[in-house]
């Protein structure tokens, strides 16, 4: 299972890239291995504010539709339009083509309340590397 060391990460699975105020956010390696082969992402707009811990898309696989949760606060400066043609991107490249929006920070904080590499490894252990 890949855990990039560069990236921080949510208890709900979803990863953040954050450089200069703007956040990359998308889902995880073992989140994506979780839900089989995604068929459809449903993507929030430009625009929409985000919320720490609140849900702002969902993502539909072959065995179940998930919520997917902000892990900071911010506004969606730009969605990955391209999972709409193309939502197998997430299985194929959860940490590079598979991003889901890029976020302006509101609160640059918040990512110290998120988890490293080591913490998030630690997490998928416990939860039995399903």
């Amino acid at each position: 299972m890949t855990i990039p060391n560069d990236l921080k990460y949510s208890k709900d699975h979803e990863w953040v890239s954050a450089d200069e105020g703007l956040a990359v956010i998308g889902i995880t390696h073992f989140a994506q291995s979780q839900l089989g082969d995604v068929v459809f992402v449903d993507l929030p707009e430009e625009g929409t504010e985000l919320i720490a811990g609140k849900e702002f898309c969902a993502i539909e696989s072959v065995k179940a539709v998930v919520d997917v949760y902000a892990p900071v606060t911010g506004v969606v400066r730009e969605v990955n339009f391209n999972l709409a043609d193309a939502p197998e991107a997430i299985n194929q490249d959860p940490y590079g083509e598979g991003w889901i929006v890029k976020v302006e920070l509101t609160d640059k904080n918040e990512l110290e309340a998120l988890m490293d590499n080591k913490a998030y490894e630690a997490l998928c252990a416990e939860e039995g590397g399903r």
